[in-house]
């Protein structure tokens, strides 16, 4: 997005059309490129009601042995200074994922697979933008490595933080980093969504490289899950489903004795599940 056509959470400088109701999504520059969606209120003499939608991301992946996502560094207001995740306005002629995608790629310079992407879930109570009528569409992407982050458009900075050093209740520390509008509830869902997956699905190689090990493998589920696990019941576990993981032939060498290396198996769905200890 360009930041002289941008409105919303991502960019929050005057616009000519501030603070007015667009009529519709035709008319002058101010509307042009961005979604605006008009909802008839009840009463006739009331003014039809207009709200705009964005797009955000909750990028997760595990760096130095710790779940982290991808954050950017407001440059405008509101929240200017404050770290929020990366996303903005959905263009009026463009498909929400690839919007996504592009807010993604403009404001942090990374770019992810259509299929590293899926939706999360919607967001839209009043009041969780300051100035109109917000719905934002959130998306989560795993990703095993990427490359360092390069802020440009909205953003004045972008970087990983781990996850459990944000200011987010029951997952990270009330003296944490705070985030931007309604995002710490996202990054909730998001890493509950990731937890709730590694159960039931093969989620768990998306962090790890296309060769890896048991013992990888396992503090993938260890930083994602936030506890400890038992190695050799882990192991039986993991090599106990089928199609989860399938031995290369290879070896990684390790302190003792060199390990086994492993890919991912043909198997998208776990049977039986590995489930978070109680």
């Amino acid at each position: 997005m360009k930041a002289s056509e941008s409105d919303g959470p991502s960019d929050s400088r005057p616009r000519p059309c501030d603070g007015r109701i667009a009529p519709s999504l035709t008319g002058d520059d101010c509307d042009r490129r961005r979604v605006w969606f008009t909802a008839p209120m009840s009463g006739a003499r009331h003014e039809p009601d207009t709200f705009g939608v964005t797009a955000d991301t909750v990028l997760l992946t595990i760096r130095n042995g710790r779940l982290s996502v991808l954050l950017i560094e407001r440059r405008y207001e509101p929240h200017r200074g404050s770290w929020a995740l990366p996303g903005g306005f959905i263009e009026r002629d463009e498909d929400l994922d690839a919007g996504a995608r592009r807010e993604l790629a403009e404001e942090t310079g990374i770019d992810v697979e259509p299929n590293h992407l899926e939706q999360l879930r919607s967001y839209g109570a009043p009041g969780r933008d300051p100035r109109r009528r917000t719905v934002t569409i959130a998306y989560v992407a795993f990703v095993a490595r990427t490359p360092d982050p390069t802020a440009g458009d909205d953003a004045r900075a972008a970087r990983f933080f781990a996850v459990d050093d944000l200011a987010i209740d029951d997952l990270g520390q009330s003296e944490g980093t705070p985030l931007a509008f309604d995002h710490a509830r996202i990054i909730a869902d998001g890493v509950e969504r990731a937890r709730a997956k590694l159960e039931y699905t093969t989620l768990a190689t998306a962090f790890v490289e296309d060769q890896f090990t048991i013992g990888e493998l396992r503090r993938v589920y260890e930083a994602v899950w936030g506890m400890p696990l038992h190695e050799a019941n882990f192991r039986r576990k993991v090599l106990g489903t089928p199609g989860f993981v399938e031995p290369t032939g290879e070896t990684a060498p390790t302190d003792g004795r060199p390990a086994q290396l492993y890919r991912k198996g043909e198997a998208t769905s776990l049977h039986p599940p590995i489930l978070r200890p109680t």
